[in-house]
């Protein structure tokens, strides 16, 4: 189990082979313990707390935590992409649309160059 110093929420999913929404598979990866012990808690805990209020927030838990993605990120960046994918679709779109502008007009700047008539010369001076 980890110390509550070393948990990083951004890690915290839910897990997508869970029995029922994933919740209690995802809090036990984020929190390192089996998945038997989380699930045994939540059933310990229902009559102190009440039948319904755990229910909800158990389905609030499954709707809010995000879902584990199918490829573990591998740098901060890739997380930062599938953070905002699952939070906006239509930014991580944007996102990604405008990354393949800015490399789009790197290639085109780089064909300019060479089809140019000075790169022809460049390269009919620099022979061997």
């Amino acid at each position: 189990m980890r110390h509550i110093s070393e948990l990083d929420f951004r890690n915290l999913y839910r897990s997508r082979s869970g029995a029922v929404l994933g919740v209690c598979k995802g809090l036990a990866a984020f929190l390192d313990v089996p998945v038997w012990a989380v699930r045994v808690a939540v059933v310990v805990l229902t009559p102190f707390t009440g039948i319904w209020p755990m229910i909800a927030a158990y389905l609030i838990a499954g709707f809010v935590i995000k879902p584990e993605p199918v490829l573990p990120p591998d740098s901060d960046e890739e997380r930062a992409f599938y953070d905002d994918y699952v939070t906006s679709r239509k930014n991580a779109l944007l996102r990604v649309k405008r990354r393949f502008d800015s490399l789009d007009r790197r290639v085109r700047r780089l064909e300019d160059h060479v089809t140019s008539r000075e790169y022809h010369f460049d390269r009919r001076l620099h022979r061997p």
